[in-house]
């Protein structure tokens, strides 16, 4: 364990002595303010059945933004260790692979929670201004967090995984949206080759992000998408870990 919190801190200082971690924020800081800000406008001029919260996480702009975070924070993990040819020192030294592999997926989730953490900042602004929360509620701004965690550590380990099997930064970002984009619309499939109520709509619609969010949103807590986005990231991350040995033990 010695060697992961080791590995972990390192991965932390690399991310936060660097302008990317700064820069993201603030742009994402930015684009989601002024959408929470359009939300708020729009939900005083007319009612609406959904809450603040609901209704951010609904938006395909929060969304846009949300899915480009992947790519830039997990394509250098590997690949730029593999282009600088540190990767077989890293490996050959007396640590398991495993432990570089969770090192650095726990400190990009350090890092993608630090990045979230002014959204929901939002939502406390809101309510110490307005001096209500009645556009939003507890169960809801909790499982907006839970579940906005859970697709992120599956998408951080499309992102693990892809920049272990390549050397170029690009083409990790590159595999990490592709992924990423995949999976969200795969959610949709419904909508266009199935009939309602069919077995294929409740099939897909187990795979939907959307779908995720929005249950989660009304503060509705499923274990099944828990789940879901922890085993497969836990397959991604075995995958990657069986990557990284296979080069190991063909260097």
């Amino acid at each position: 364990m010695r060697s992961f919190f080791i590995l972990f801190r390192k991965e932390l200082r690399s991310f936060f002595l660097s302008p990317l971690a700064f820069v993201l924020m603030a742009l994402f800081v930015f684009l989601n303010g002024w959408l929470f800000s359009s939300l708020v406008q729009a939900m005083r001029a007319a009612v609406s059945s959904r809450s603040l919260i609901y209704n951010l996480f609904d938006s395909g702009w929060f969304w846009m933004g949300y899915f480009i975070l992947f790519p830039l924070i997990t394509m250098r993990l590997f690949a730029e260790e593999k282009k600088l040819g540190t990767l077989e020192g890293l490996l050959t030294a007396p640590v398991r692979t495993a432990e570089v592999v969770l090192a650095k997926y726990f400190a990009t989730v350090v890092l993608y929670a630090v990045l979230l953490l002014p959204i929901f900042g939002f939502f406390a602004l809101f309510q110490k201004v307005t001096g209500t929360g009645a556009a939003f509620h507890s169960g809801a701004f909790w499982g907006s967090a839970l579940a906005l965690l859970l697709i992120g550590l599956f998408n951080i380990a499309i992102g693990v995984f892809a920049s272990a099997v390549t050397s170029n930064q690009l083409i990790a970002a590159m595999i990490t949206f592709v992924g990423v984009m995949l999976h969200y619309f795969l959610g949709f499939l419904h909508q266009f080759l199935t009939t309602p109520g069919s077995m294929w709509t409740s099939t897909l619609t187990y795979f939907s992000s959307i779908e995720h969010m929005h249950a989660f949103a009304d503060g509705l807590i499923d274990t099944r998408p828990i789940v879901y986005y922890l085993s497969l990231a836990a397959l991604l991350l075995a995958l990657t870990h069986h990557v990284l040995e296979y080069r190991k033990w063909r260097a």
